[in-house]
């Protein structure tokens, strides 16, 4: 008998990735096609498995992808093909997802399904904004409630008379267009003139708004704030409680775009770092990590460990191409004993440490010309710089001035990685605010892509933006291509660059 496949009807949260449950999570890494909404976080589609099908069924005020009896049928027909589907859904299928009707379609044809509840933006983008829909000295009550339907038609499935005074929150779901009619719905059947409301925009995202008002002003509010769909309202009480319990919007981050070009691999620390203190990461990987052309010596390097004295990393890159091919010619991390270990910073260090390889020396300026300074019984010794295939020779000249005898090798290689006709798009969408470079190569990169897409006028393009590096390489490369540079990490590391841009933001 022909397998039917499975369907998972999956609540993708509010908006912030980091909301999805493990189990839907678990769904969208191991599915065959994975079928979205429009307020599925992009992030969440990098977790596919590579291969995975992607198809967009997302719906808009005036535009649908694909409308609804369509999306039930391209469900079925995938169940039918024996695939296994994640099906997307902002926050909660069943919670005004129409989760209901596509479930109801999966059963009548015959195939197997699940639901995944999600994280639905009715509780979690009033909790962003410090709003909880029930409190023991407000209220124990509180509805969620359609914005979509109008209010003022006789056959309306809401009893205003009902809801408006005898719940004591209220949450309208996508109902910013109907705004003035369930002010005037709620009025009308008696909820007070001055009952707080709250607005919430993107609730959850590092582009949230919030606009505060009543029930009497806060349709001229959300004309003044010019806010547009999607918006969650709150109405009750418990909205005062913001100005105490407010939290996200308070990240000293909060609402900057950020471009990060580190490569795909790496990209994923630095976004998370910045997340995590209310920024919105835009990922645009410039550089990709590649093997030597030639491995050959490399492995005549690795055989020879046990002639050198010192082996001296100068990136995590280093470590991981170095170990990874020491392993991939059947060897292991003994083959480094009795070879003492250098790294240029702490980044490096706790890479090697993780692979229970003890580092002998951290110069206290993580730059090659620190550790050239800082290094004692150089003369006479034996040193190997795994390096990536163009590394400033700063490193190795110092180290031969110093009476060192030095064997370079290139462990990895950096490519440029730039998708095609995207960066522009980047530079001229939503205001970015800061620019990231973690390298030269990163710098090099993005230039060229960025004059590729926008010609002449590619300084102005990015001049736009604060410009961040993560240290005076980086930042002497920026500047000898015309870039003004703003912050420069007095540490150099992925935590001293993050600290670097919030004190010039706070400053």
């Amino acid at each position: 008998m022909k397998d039917k496949g499975m369907v998972y009807l999956v609540g993708a949260g509010p908006g912030d990735p980091g909301l999805i449950t493990v189990k839907g999570l678990e769904c969208i890494r191991t599915a065959d096609t994975v079928v979205y909404d429009r307020l599925v976080s992009p992030q969440l589609l990098t977790m596919v498995s590579q291969g995975a099908e992607l198809v967009y069924v997302g719906k808009s005020a005036h535009h649908h992808a694909l409308p609804q009896e369509e999306i039930n049928s391209l469900l079925v027909r995938k169940g039918l093909a024996g695939k296994r589907v994640a099906r997307l859904k902002g926050g909660d299928p069943f919670l005004f997802g129409r989760g209901g009707e596509e479930a109801g379609a999966l059963a009548e044809a015959g195939i197997t399904f699940e639901i995944v509840p999600g994280v639905t933006s009715a509780i979690a983008a009033p909790a962003y904004a410090g709003i909880p829909v029930t409190h023991r000295g407000y209220t124990s009550t509180f509805a969620v409630i359609t914005g979509h339907e109008d209010p003022t038609k006789e056959d309306s499935s809401i009893d205003w008379a009902k809801i408006a005074t005898g719940v004591g929150t209220l949450v309208f779901l996508m109902g910013v267009g109907n705004l003035p009619l369930i002010t005037d719905e709620l009025l009308k059947h008696g909820r007070a003139p001055d009952t707080p409301v709250a607005l919430i925009r993107w609730g959850t995202e590092a582009k949230q708004q919030t606009v505060t008002g009543s029930l009497r002003n806060i349709v001229d509010r959300a004309k003044e704030a010019g806010i547009r769909p999607p918006v969650v309202t709150v109405v009750g009480e418990v909205v005062n409680l913001r100005e105490s319990l407010r939290w996200f919007d308070t990240k000293p981050l909060f609402g900057k775009r950020v471009l990060v070009t580190r490569s795909r691999e790496q990209a994923s620390a630095l976004s998370a770092r910045l997340r995590a203190l209310g920024a919105e990461p835009v990922e645009y990987p410039t550089i990709k990590i590649v093997p030597p052309e030639n491995l050959e010596p490399l492995d005549r390097a690795i055989r020879s460990l046990p002639s050198y004295d010192w082996v001296i990393f100068t990136s995590v890159n280093g470590v991981d191409s170095f170990i990874g091919r020491l392993l991939a010619m059947g060897l292991d991390v003994r083959a480094m004993a009795g070879v003492k270990l250098g790294a240029i910073g702490p980044a490096t260090a706790s890479e090697l440490q993780r692979r229970c390889l003890r580092v002998d020396y951290v110069p206290q300026t993580y730059v090659a010309e620190a550790i050239v300074e800082g290094m004692d019984g150089v003369a006479g010794a034996r040193m190997l710089l795994p390096r990536a295939e163009l590394a400033r020779p700063a490193l190795a000249q110092g180290l031969e001035a110093r009476g060192a005898v030095v064997d370079e090798v290139t462990t990895y290689r950096t490519l440029p990685d730039q998708p095609s006709g995207k960066i522009k798009g980047i530079l001229q969408g939503e205001t970015l605010d800061i620019i990231t470079f973690t390298s030269s190569s990163t710098v090099r990169n993005l230039v060229s892509a960025v004059e590729a897409e926008v010609g002449e006028g590619w300084r102005a393009a990015l001049g736009k933006a604060v410009i961040a590096c993560i240290g005076p390489i980086t930042s002497e490369t920026a500047q000898e291509l015309g870039i003004t540079v703003d912050v420069v990490a007095d540490e150099h590391t992925i935590e001293g660059l993050v600290e670097a841009i919030v004190n010039f933001v706070e400053a």
